[in-house]
């Protein structure tokens, strides 16, 4: 099948009719007609039967549209990607960030930096590890921070703020005296903890550190999000072990928050792309995130490196 064909085909489908796919394409009826027709001649079997006046997929068209469907998405990919390449460097800054480091770090270091280049824009994303990886290496994104240091040949990163893994637990959870003390693995046997999504970037580091602890913990619970464990926290659902950035927002009233013993280190990342100079605009920013991060973690004893 050419693309034209697939095209077609997908119009179809999507519209149900020869006449509403033409629409759809902003051509003629028989156009379509003709492209269908010699799509179903090349491939030796019908795509569609017509049915009570209606365009009914065959067997055939169904086990098709399932590889169509994929190559379509890679298409659009393509399309972003060359849209991308159009766009003027520095026009504005397109940053990316896991919900939990979103909301503990960009909000003040976007206004600071808002204030002092107030001609440039910034688009904020909130996205899983691996899609920031994926926007990054798409061009949709300039700069994507993360807990875990960069993989990919194409991308780079810089450690920009650090700090320990903590344990957050709702406030009552631990005797008044154990608060202010680091919590050791032995204190975790058996305790009732919220996990994280194996997808997450500290989550083979963390099973490792967890792996002598007897009885281990019990996940009751499970989350893609260190914003939604902390949040279950404070709800009195379990215990968490989230990064320094996300118990920055924890509530002091509800939850208590205590370093691990031995420590368990944790670096913010600035991710950018290796093979091309960043807009001018960010390195201040890395700069404002950094020094507003240290402040921030300096501020709460419990969770500095």
């Amino acid at each position: 099948m050419k693309l034209r064909h697939i095209e077609v085909f997908q119009a179809i489908r999507q519209a149900g009719s020869v006449s509403g796919a033409a629409q759809l394409l902003h051509v003629s009826q028989p156009a379509v007609s003709k492209v269908l027709q010699h799509a179903e001649q090349q491939l030796g079997f019908p795509l569609f039967l017509r049915v009570r006046g209606k365009l009914l997929a065959t067997p055939e068209a169904l086990e098709l549209e399932r590889e169509v469907a994929k190559l379509s998405d890679s298409l659009q990919a393509v399309r972003r990607l060359a849209q991308n390449l159009r766009r003027q460097p520095g026009h504005n800054l397109r940053i990316g960030a896991t919900p939990a480091l979103a909301l503990s770090l960009l909000p003040r270091a976007i206004g600071e930096w808002s204030a002092r280049y107030p001609q440039s824009a910034c688009e904020l994303a909130t996205l899983h590890s691996r899609e920031l990886v994926q926007g990054l290496l798409m061009r949709e994104l300039d700069l994507a921070l993360s807990l875990k240091q960069p993989d990919h040949p194409g991308l780079r990163g810089e450690a920009i703020a650090s700090g320990v893994l903590v344990a957050l637990a709702p406030h009552e959870h631990w005797p008044e005296a154990e608060r202010q003390q680091p919590l050791s693995l032995a204190g975790l046997a058996g305790a009732p903890l919220i996990g994280l999504s194996t997808a997450d970037p500290l989550f083979a580091r963390l099973e490792d550190y967890l792996s002598a602890v007897e009885p281990p913990p019990q996940v009751k619970i499970a989350v893609q999000t260190y914003a939604l464990a902390r949040a279950l926290v404070e709800a009195g659902a379990g215990l968490a072990l989230v990064d320094p950035f996300t118990a920055l927002g924890a509530a002091p009233r509800s939850t208590a928050i205590r370093p691990l013993s031995p420590a368990f280190p944790v670096t913010l990342y600035a991710i950018t792309r290796a093979d091309e100079t960043p807009p001018h605009t960010l390195a201040p920013l890395l700069r404002m995130l950094a020094r507003q991060a240290e402040e921030r973690l300096r501020a709460v004893p419990a969770i500095q490196a």
